[in-house]
């Protein structure tokens, strides 16, 4: 039976398939045993890849909305009303009447990656909304602070370290995040299996707590304070050893200062962790042999989140583990820039701009999703009239999705880039669907500078694209020419145009591989059968590694660039060239930290965390039969001890209430989650009407998020505070 090989797009893992065929249709998935990064590993979500690529609902052709109904339509129709309808609209209103909403499926393609900016640099708009708002932009955030570059993320070194905290991950069900590794659960068990410690601080007793030597029940939210006490430990009991990092470190007496008061005794009320066991985390730490700190969704999407983020860096720093084996490492992607030499750079700032109602800073240039509704419904110069959407669903994934779908509605215009009729894409005027997975070529453009091994992979599309489909990098450059005035000119002119600008600057770079070449010269050796594939292989000519598109295919199961390795001091790109460990506009954010020393946690009080599921990602895969089964269930789980209180029963119904609405849930009564804490899964909420999801309106759930009204972010990154919420719950019959 003929197979094709093909690198997993549902998660982060980025794990390869071996895909049977049967003419053009998917068959079977298995993991690819020769694939350098993943060698088999497979999750039940790439198992269920081809019942995934299959999907009846996944629409074929355009749909355009006429006399208020949406009809299919051919793809000609589709990009005439958009560029009949939104022209209109800039040059009546400008550029900042439209809106962007990127979601986080744009990661997973290669259009998703290449196309995006260019669509927002045609349009002029400030007004850019993404997912990151809703996940990992605190990240960004310190990092942009720490090391002045927003994407220098130091991940943490997975195969070599002897020690590894884990804050708020639960990486053997979502597969790890801004940690890109196969077999995520085996990497685990293997530092375990070499004389390794595993310690996970995490509300809920989650499988990767199971499996550690060590789990800490932390009160939800709290994470920034425990990792205060860490750093405050550290200085106190001196334990910090920056080792070779001290040439490259500022501030390190700064922030000895601004940890002072956030002792362990201090800090053991409002994190329920008694003293003695923050010292003992502390100490293990700095006296394993290497160590690394880790954390994602549950310490990023709460209050304190950016100041979380921070204090991971700074504990790895202070330990001497930052950018050394076994520590945590900043990759190499082989379509990253080639690196530059070291020296000061541009710095990282933050607020240069602010959205028009509740002056929300800006963030790399985006806003946060939670302010999207008032920005449309608010009048007045520079109100959103008009919406693109691409592999967006923020009915469900940001607070308060009810009044964003009043929002959506009032829009004049909405164009979305979306496989489904979903949630959101209900409100699209225009919906451009793209191809399923296997009908596309596939590269991490993301994920690679995210990997914990430096290796690159490409696989083409398995099967031919139907003569009713339109392939995704062909919809994303027709619709930049729709929205830019050039509608009717040939889409392979956007690429062209990419190519050209990218080695204009290139060839004047010393550093570049292309500095003082033709550039027409250049570009004519450029291979691919596409534009995006052109500008692939340039990418990959302009990296770190010197490869080629067609080396690449010459290499189906992916090339090795092995381990990753120290980077310091050439990725900084601070004003000042080094590591400044205390910037200002996280010093000016600890005294609202330090103001919750003194709150006192109300016994009977409930807060609320979110989970993954190893069988979902967000709100994508509730469509798939084959990944609704086993703990992959919308239900509110209960400690036993709250559910007697409560008066609560396993398999009964509960109302839980919270600042922005109230839902109904079933409950799961488990010792789970720590006492004074619930918990349910983000994505789910699939009972509007007008979608076209018959799995997942059949089992719909409920939204967790309209449990909240937006008011509650993280100030520096406005990230929407998604876990740690207070919540009452009570009985229902």
């Amino acid at each position: 039976m003929p197979t094709a090989l093909r690198i997993c797009p549902l998660c982060e893992a980025t794990c390869g398939l071996t895909l049977t065929l049967e003419g053009s249709r998917i068959t079977g998935a298995r993991g690819d045993r020769d694939d350098v990064f993943s060698r088999g590993f497979v999750c039940p979500k790439g198992a269920a890849f081809p019942e995934i690529d299959a999907d009846p609902d996944r629409l074929r052709r355009p749909l355009v909305r006429k006399d208020g109904e949406l009809r299919e339509v051919d793809w000609d129709e589709a990009f005439d009303t958009i560029a009949a309808r939104i022209r209109p609209i800039i040059e009546e209103y400008g550029p900042d009447a439209v809106g962007i909403v990127l979601g986080n499926p744009n990661v997973h393609t290669i259009a998703g990656a290449l196309y995006p900016p260019l669509l927002i640099g045609a349009l002029r708009t400030r007004n850019l909304f993404t997912a990151s708002t809703l996940d990992q932009m605190p990240k960004h955030v310190s990092s942009g602070l720490l090391f002045g570059d927003p994407f220098a993320v130091p991940v943490p070194d997975l195969d070599r370290t002897d020690h590894l905290l884990i804050l708020g991950a639960n990486p053997l069900d979502s597969n790890g995040s801004l940690c890109t590794a196969p077999d995520f659960p085996g990497r685990l068990k293997a530092l375990r299996g070499r004389g390794g410690t595993l310690t996970v601080v995490d509300p809920r007793r989650t499988r990767t707590a199971r499996l550690a030597d060590r789990h800490v029940a932390i009160r939800p939210g709290t994470d920034a304070l425990l990792l205060a006490a860490l750093v405050h430990t550290l200085f106190a009991e001196d334990l910090t050893d920056l080792g070779p990092l001290a040439a490259h470190v500022e501030g390190v007496e700064e922030v000895r200062a601004a940890v002072r008061e956030f002792s362990p005794e201090a800090v053991a009320t409002a994190c329920d962790v008694d003293a003695a066991t923050v010292r003992a985390l502390a100490r293990e730490l700095a006296t394993a042999p290497t160590a690394a700190v880790y954390g994602r969704m549950g310490s990023s999407t709460v209050e304190y989140g950016t100041l979380a983020n921070w204090l991971v860096d700074v504990l790895n720093i202070l330990t001497g583990n930052l950018d050394r084996p076994g520590g945590a490492l900043f990759p190499l992607s082989a379509t990253a820039p080639a690196p530059r030499p070291a020296g000061p750079g541009r710095g990282f700032a933050l607020g240069r701009r602010h959205s028009r109602v509740s002056h929300h800073p800006e963030v790399k240039g985006e806003l946060p999703l939670v302010a999207l509704a008032e920005e449309i419904e608010t009048p007045g110069e520079g109100r959103v009239r008009a919406l693109l959407t691409l592999a967006a669903n923020p009915v469900l994934s940001a607070p308060d999705g009810d009044r964003l779908d009043a929002a959506l509605g009032s829009l004049d215009l909405m164009v979305a880039v979306d496989p489904y009729l979903n949630e959101t894409t209900r409100h699209a005027d225009v919906l451009l669907p793209p191809p399923p997975p296997s009908r596309s070529a596939h590269f991490d453009f993301a994920f690679n500078g995210f990997a914990v091994r430096d290796q690159v992979r490409h696989t083409p599309a398995a099967v031919p694209l139907e003569a009713d489909r339109m392939d995704e990098c062909e919809i994303h450059a027709r619709l930049i020419l729709a929205v830019s005035g050039l509608h009717g000119t040939p889409p392979s002119a956007v690429d062209d145009l990419a190519i050209r600008t990218t080695l204009a600057k290139a060839v004047t770079q010393e550093h570049s591989p292309a500095y003082g070449a033709d550039p027409e010269e250049f570009a004519a050796r450029l291979t691919g059968d596409t534009g995006a594939e052109r500008r692939l292989d340039l990418m990959l000519r302009l990296g770190p590694y010197g490869l080629t598109l067609d080396e690449l295919k010459a290499h189906p199961h992916g090339i090795d660039l092995g381990p990753l390795k120290p980077r310091l001091p050439q990725l900084l790109k601070t004003r000042s060239g080094r590591i400044e460990l205390l910037p200002a506009p996280l010093a000016a954010d600890l005294p609202r930290l330090r103001a919750a020393l003194d709150a006192v946690p109300d016994p009977d009080a409930l807060r609320l965390v979110g989970r993954r599921h190893l069988r979902s990602n967000n709100s994508w895969l509730h469509n798939t039969p084959a990944l609704g089964g086993g703990s992959n269930r919308c239900t509110l789980q209960v400690h036993p001890r709250d559910a007697d209180r409560l008066r609560l029963t396993d398999g009964g119904l509960a109302r839980v209430k919270g600042e922005g609405g109230e839902l109904e849930v079933p409950v799961e009564v488990t010792d789970g989650v720590r006492p004074g804490v619930v918990s349910l899964p983000h994505g789910w909420g699939h009972d509007r009407a007008g979608t076209r999801l018959a799995v997942a309106s059949a089992r719909p759930g409920v939204n967790v998020n309209q449990l909240l009204d937006g008011s509650r972010i993280d100030p520096l990154s406005g990230t929407a505070v998604l876990n740690g919420f207070p919540v009452e719950v009570s009985p229902l019959p």
